[in-house]
């Protein structure tokens, strides 16, 4: 009940000290600074977000289509038990066998490029919904069974194959087109292997967020035996809980050591960490924005503090504590800074859900100030004028918001206003309260 009593006590103190300070250099000093903690809560929740959707396109395609969480190699003898296992096993969403091998790929016009050819099971797209998402069909069907309608149509019997938009430009291959592919992965000695092609027409071309993987990846059927002699096939595995890696690496490699199972962590190792490294920096940068702002509190409070001297030494004559004094100004910087990271979180919520729209109106706003400038002072060129298409491709990455870095951006900015009036407090009593009254 005391504490309760003290903490009312020091609320009472503290807002009626803020209804006194409403005019003056003071009042504005406060409001920029709970201007300012609302601006980088909101600023850094969006940027945070976007970063997060953005990154997060390149990491889903790479666990979904390329990596996986868990990969384990399948060319032993209990291959069959390891299926049931993974079969089984609750911690597994689904699981993929393939096989892989590096080659060399030839357009139909004798343009060539390194690729990444995988074979898969022709019922990957029904089978993988994760795999499927990623996987944007640009042209064609993602089809690698050899008996495809295509096929029948056009009378070829060639087996088919899914090239990456990237790759398929540089080979300058469209669906329907023939292409080689040369398999340097294979036991065959490297001038055999460059004579001995396999030839494929292109049944799909498709897209994924991941750059790399649409200017290298080719899949067709894992039933080529032929074009994959000597490799042997191996499980990606996709979990419930990316997480939950570490558990099954340890029960695929106690059970089935053969499998030499590793994690989604020792692949692009290197790659998911320039990514942490770019977010933690950006973070950092705008992180300045409340620096500035405790600083600018600091300063509004020792002003305060020194305002309220007279107050200040009374309460103290009359039984106040000393630390129950610091703490009403500790209690008027949490104030400001609840009422700054409440509506900067409100906000920088609601511009991420609608961040579509809000480029889009950003954009419009910015072309009809240039259009009307224009006007004014190079009329001739007005016309010539167009909206900037990378608005749009900024609408178009999806926001990410994660309860966790939200509430950690929002306390920040409520504890950047709590530990500078903290730092301005220590110089409460700073005088002698005798002094103090005898001024006054």
């Amino acid at each position: 009940m005391k504490k309760n009593a003290a903490l009312a006590w020091i609320y009472y103190v503290a807002k009626r000290f803020s209804l006194v300070d409403r005019k003056g250099a003071g009042a504005l000093s406060a409001r920029l600074s709970t201007l300012g903690i609302c601006f980088g809560v909101m600023t850094l929740i969006i940027v945070i977000s976007v970063m997060n959707g953005f990154q997060r396109e390149f990491i889903d395609a790479i666990m979904e289509v390329s990596s996986f969480h868990v990969r384990a190699e399948g060319g032993f003898e209990g291959k069959d038990e390891l299926r049931r296992f993974l079969k089984d096993n609750p911690k597994v969403l689904c699981f993929q066998e393939f096989i892989e091998s590096e080659g060399l790929a030839v357009g139909p016009s004798g343009r060539q490029a390194a690729v990444l050819v995988r074979g898969l099971d022709d019922g990957v797209m029904k089978n993988d919904e994760g795999f499927a998402k990623e996987i944007k069909v640009l042209r064609g069907k993602f089809s690698l069974h050899y008996n495809r309608f295509q096929l029948k149509e056009s009378g070829l019997n060639l087996p088919p194959v899914a090239l990456g938009s990237s790759l398929a430009r540089s080979l300058d291959a469209r669906v329907g087109d023939q292409i080689s592919l040369y398999s340097l992965s294979s036991n065959k000695p490297l001038a055999e292997a460059f004579s001995d092609k396999k030839t494929f027409v292109v049944a799909a071309v498709f897209m994924t967020g991941y750059s790399d993987i649409n200017s290298s990846f080719a899949f067709v059927s894992k039933d080529c035996e032929d074009f994959f002699q000597g490799q042997s096939p191996s499980y990606g595995i996709k979990l419930k809980n990316p997480a939950a890696d570490s558990a099954l690496l340890r029960e695929i490699n106690g059970r089935y050591p053969e499998a030499s199972a590793k994690s989604w962590r020792d692949y692009n190792r290197s790659f998911f960490g320039a990514l942490r490294v770019e977010k933690n920096m950006l973070m950092l940068l705008v992180l300045l924005i409340f620096v500035v702002v405790a600083i600018n509190i600091f300063n509004s409070m020792r002003r305060i503090v020194y305002e309220r001297r007279f107050e200040i030494s009374t309460l103290s004559a009359l039984g106040g504590k000393i630390s129950s004094i610091k703490n009403i100004f500790i209690m008027r910087g949490f104030l400001t800074g609840v009422r700054g990271a409440i509506p900067g979180l409100l906000l920088g919520m609601f511009f991420c859900v609608n961040i579509k729209k809000v480029f889009a109106i950003l954009s419009g706003a910015i072309f009809w100030l240039q259009y009307f400038a224009l006007l004014i002072v190079s009329p001739q060129e007005a016309g010539a004028l167009a909206q900037n298409p990378m608005f749009a491709v900024y609408g178009n990455i999806p926001a990410r918001m994660y309860a966790g870095e939200i509430f950690f951006i929002t306390l920040f900015g409520i504890l950047s206003a709590v530990i500078s009036s903290w730092a301005a407090s220590r110089e409460v009593l700073g005088a002698k309260i005798s002094e103090v009254l005898h001024d006054e």
